[in-house]
């Protein structure tokens, strides 16, 4: 049997991985998990969270796939992309997918192309209209700087351990990501030392990369990875 690990951003929840996790549970009769990571799903419930809590709670999700599965696969989102890239180099993963993973964080040149866009749905009175504006409302408003700061240690943590990561890995990255700059994936394709890697750049995705537009060619090209023969 596969298993496949999913894990969401850093004060996200599953749903930033959902359509994948359906795409792969429509194609495949692979075993899929897509755990809470936690202080995530409910709001105002970081604080007083460790960023350790966040990878031992990950562990535990990939030893409970490891025991029952032949092939484990591991999927990380954002921040869960880092946490992925841990447990890759840690435990006998099979194949890794990082999307939008943050070793970088904040992309000011696409930041600014986002606040004019938001300004502008400010005039035209659709304010509360703008996802990515409650967005990134929401992520001001109910994360602690305490949490965050546990974010920053968690990247610090995992960014020296990045070269033990030798498992084919698949890197997608959204070009009109505000939250984490394409500069990110790049670093993660030169640091890891896997030697079958790949890195897809999307033209016109944002963070939150499987919701986009382009999110069915992400999907197949994952799954077409996924799948793939491991060359030595």
């Amino acid at each position: 049997m596969i298993g496949c690990l999913l894990i969401h951003g850093f004060t996200g929840a599953p749903y930033e991985v959902e359509p994948l996790a359906e795409f792969l549970k429509e194609r495949t009769d692979w075993k899929i998990s897509v755990p809470t990571l936690p202080g995530h799903g409910v709001p105002g419930s970081l604080k007083g969270v460790h960023y350790q809590e966040w990878i031992n709670h990950a562990e535990a999700e990939l030893t409970k796939l490891i025991d029952t599965c032949d092939t484990v696969y591991v999927v990380g989102f954002s921040m869960g992309g880092m946490i992925a890239s841990y447990l890759a180099a840690q435990y006998p993963v099979d194949r890794l997918i990082l999307l939008s993973a943050a070793a970088y964080y904040v992309n000011p040149k696409q930041l600014a192309v986002d606040i004019k866009e938001i300004i502008k749905d400010y005039l035209r009175g659709k304010l509360q209209e703008n996802e990515l504006f409650l967005r990134y409302k929401r992520k001001i408003t109910e994360t602690p700087f305490a949490a965050t700061l546990q974010f920053r240690r968690l990247v610090s943590f995992i960014k020296p351990l990045l070269h033990q990561v030798n498992v084919p890995t698949f890197i997608a990255q959204g070009e009109c990501d505000g939250i984490v700059p394409p500069k990110s994936a790049e670093y993660l394709f030169h640091t890891i030392s896997a030697k079958q890697k790949k890195l897809a750049l999307f033209k016109h995705s944002k963070h939150l990369i499987c919701h986009c537009e382009e999110r069915d060619t992400l999907f197949s090209q994952v799954l077409e990875f996924l799948m793939e023969k491991r060359t030595i």
